[in-house]
């Protein structure tokens, strides 16, 4: 799949996707013991975010923490089924699914249940040695597990992945043009090295050059560290933005969603895009 395809889910310009953050689900050691309060407020946020001008969303278990390096358990897939579809039937923009850390089967099992349009996989391709152990990724079952549960579900992949370092020396060109010829993601994330940060402007411009030389010009998108005074800077790189952490409270990931802020981003992504062009 090539840019095109991502333009039918996205449409034609840049693109500002916003992140649920879930409060701890069934499972994990934060739980409240809640569970339709979490599907509700995630379905709020949903439509706030949509309303704010965001062009999709991202449903994430960001409060599972510490999280599982690769499977995760059948009560946090169940949980995130739940509100996947609450956060499917709450808005119209496109919806994506990431299972923290790097759960794609259990991911793509959800987005084909539930009808979400995309995953995004923390490892697609490399080993990368994190917090929780080494991951390795799997394009080879990740790609067959998508034709089989949920057809026509973009991949997104990250590379040089943020709280991550590779097993080998590489880099972010090659881990670029890996995810995208070898690991045939269907968009390709740049982020900083931790949540919050954005990547340098050497290595966003180097993995955009990367894509474009490529044989598979897929997408990229920045997946950390967007911000009002550097959002410009970036979609005149990238095909769009992962919003998460400025949208909250503060600034920090996981807290309250800001209304004020997811509307200043909503409305600085319109702006900039219709300036940027792609």
């Amino acid at each position: 799949m090539k840019k095109q395809t991502f333009n039918k889910v996205f449409g034609s310009g840049k693109v500002g996707i916003g992140v649920i953050h879930l409060a701890p689900l069934p499972g994990s050691p934060g739980y409240g013991g809640d569970l339709d309060a979490i599907v509700g407020k995630a379905a709020m946020e949903a439509g706030t975010m949509e309303k704010a001008g965001f062009g999709g969303l991202i449903v994430e278990n960001y409060g599972d923490i510490p999280f599982h390096s690769a499977e995760v358990g059948p009560e946090t897939i169940a949980s995130m089924a739940l509100v996947v579809k609450a956060v499917r039937d709450a808005v119209k923009i496109p919806i994506g699914v990431n299972v923290l850390r790097n759960d794609a089967g259990a991911a793509l099992a959800i987005a084909g249940v539930c009808g979400a349009q995309f995953v995004r996989v923390n490892v697609l391709v490399g080993a990368f040695v994190t917090s929780e152990g080494l991951i390795e990724g799997k394009p080879a079952e990740v790609l067959r597990l998508r034709d089989a549960l949920a057809p026509g579900c973009l991949v997104f992949a990250d590379i040089m992945v943020k709280h991550g370092a590779p097993l080998a020396t590489t880099t972010i060109s090659e881990d670029a043009l890996d995810a995208a010829e070898r690991g045939m993601a269907d968009c390709v994330i740049v982020t900083g090295r931790r949540t919050g940060r954005p990547p340098s402007a050497g290595e966003l411009t180097e993995a955009g050059d990367a894509l474009a030389r490529g044989t598979r010009q897929v997408p990229l998108l920045v997946g950390s560290g967007a911000y009002p005074s550097n959002l410009e800077s970036l979609l005149d790189v990238a095909d769009g933005v992962i919003v998460g952490s400025y949208m909250r409270k503060g600034g920090v990931a996981g807290a309250e969603l800001d209304l004020d802020r997811a509307r200043e981003m909503g409305g600085l992504v319109a702006k900039y895009a219709g300036k940027a062009g792609k």
